[in-house]
């Protein structure tokens, strides 16, 4: 049965430096702080969850985290948030070290990191002009409804480079209905 997600994709924008409250141990050269806990407004319900996927990986862990950072800075509800990081399954750090690199910095978060086999897309790869595309988890965007929860049916997917300078629920509550999608 092919199953269908609905993706909203933001392309990156401009990138800000961000502060918090405190140093954290040097994860693999890198120093971190710890995200200050965000909490949601009177105006919040616990009905919508706003569901974000993000690829994550070593040589773009600031960028994504200060996306993360972003989000949480701007929204009027960050604990009606949940993140999707898909990480590569092959590379180092692997899922469950990133994993608790994510939960380090931002330990009330909602999240999951999830698994890609690079296999999927490795021989489908073209060798191009930017480096960069030809890294397997640049694809893993493509083959979210298979990554994620099959009770994910919407999500915003954002590159691990952008910076959020709005509430992500406007984004979230923009109707798709009659769109063909991504």
């Amino acid at each position: 049965m092919l199953r269908y997600l609905t993706v909203a994709v933001i392309f990156p924008l401009f990138l800000l430096s961000t502060t918090a409250i405190r140093s954290l141990p040097e994860t693999n050269g890198v120093n971190y702080i710890e995200s200050p806990e965000y909490r949601n407004g009177d105006q919040c319900s616990g009905e919508v969850t706003i569901h974000v996927a993000m690829t994550l990986d070593f040589n773009y862990l600031r960028g994504s985290v200060a996306a993360v950072h972003s989000i949480l800075k701007h929204t009027s509800c960050p604990e009606n948030l949940y993140l999707h990081f898909i990480a590569s399954g092959s590379k180092s750090p692997r899922p469950g070290e990133l994993t608790r690199i994510v939960k380090t910095i931002f330990p009330s978060l909602n999240f999951t990191v999830y698994s890609f086999d690079d296999r999927v897309v490795k021989n489908l790869i073209s060798y191009s002009v930017r480096e960069a595309l030809e890294d397997p988890l640049n694809y893993a965007r493509t083959y979210l409804a298979d990554i994620l929860d099959p009770s994910v049916t919407r999500v915003v997917y954002l590159d691990s480079d952008v910076i959020i300078v709005d509430d992500i629920q406007k984004l979230w509550s923009v109707s798709l209905t009659g769109s063909t999608g991504i």
